[in-house]
């Protein structure tokens, strides 16, 4: 899920593939009903990318082998739709933050994996996730939108750009409003990109305020296809 995240446990005995060491996934299809497709495998960068062009995510505990999950429906935002509150208008234009990205991506991701998120006792972002989509950052596909206050870095997400398809992974935020500037700066900026696409994963009231909605997998699959050639 983008943002937020409950604990999962896979204590249970369920039909989902298991992967080794080849790069594949079955068909999201396949998922169960909370939408865990496959367990297993590695977060090498050939197939973290085969995933996000799949519609597919990791998504475990620290303790726990890989998890990959392709949920229906699926929570995403236009970044045409995004809406932005008269209050964060205000906050824009008092130059509360100063906006940048990938400047501190290590530190990005590291701050989100520290964050408490109610319902959850630890946390899914351990050193195997910092270290995969570092990678992909040093490959160019991992980016980090940052809100800066007084030379600080105070708020921001990471995600990964395929095409025109930004997927979002997870947010930290310090201070007031700090990610939630952030994710407003970055989504304009990618529609000056011509991005078409923001995949936010699960619901959340949060990005549900900022104009994110459901679409179902199927609709989600086809803008794939149409958008991260």
């Amino acid at each position: 899920m983008f943002f937020y995240r409950l604990s999962v446990y896979f204590y249970r005995i369920v039909p989902v593939h298991l992967l080794d060491d080849r790069i594949w996934f079955p068909p999201v299809e396949e998922a169960l009903s909370d939408g865990l497709l496959a367990v297993g495998g590695n977060l090498c960068p050939e197939r973290l990318l085969l995933a996000y062009h799949s519609g597919i995510f990791p998504w475990y505990n620290e303790d726990e082998i890989p998890m990959w999950w392709s949920p229906d429906p699926r929570f995403v935002l236009f970044p045409d739709e995004l809406k932005v509150s008269k209050s964060m208008k205000q906050v824009i234009k008092r130059n509360e933050f100063e906006f940048r990205f990938d400047t501190a991506f290590e530190d990005v991701i590291t701050n989100c994996s520290h964050i408490y998120r109610k319902g959850q006792d630890g946390t899914w972002i351990g050193d195997d996730i910092i270290d995969a989509y570092t990678a992909l950052h040093q490959l160019g596909y991992a980016h980090s939108a940052e809100a800066w206050q007084n030379g600080v870095l105070v708020g921001g997400l990471y995600g990964v750009l395929l095409g025109k398809v930004f997927f979002g992974e997870s947010m930290f935020s310090f201070a007031p409003n700090a990610s939630k500037f952030a994710f407003i700066q970055w989504v304009t900026h990618l529609a000056a990109q011509s991005i078409q696409l923001v995949d936010c994963q699960l619901h959340t009231a949060h990005l549900e305020s900022l104009g994110a909605k459901m679409v179902s997998r199927s609709l989600f699959i086809e803008l794939l296809n149409e958008y991260t050639v």
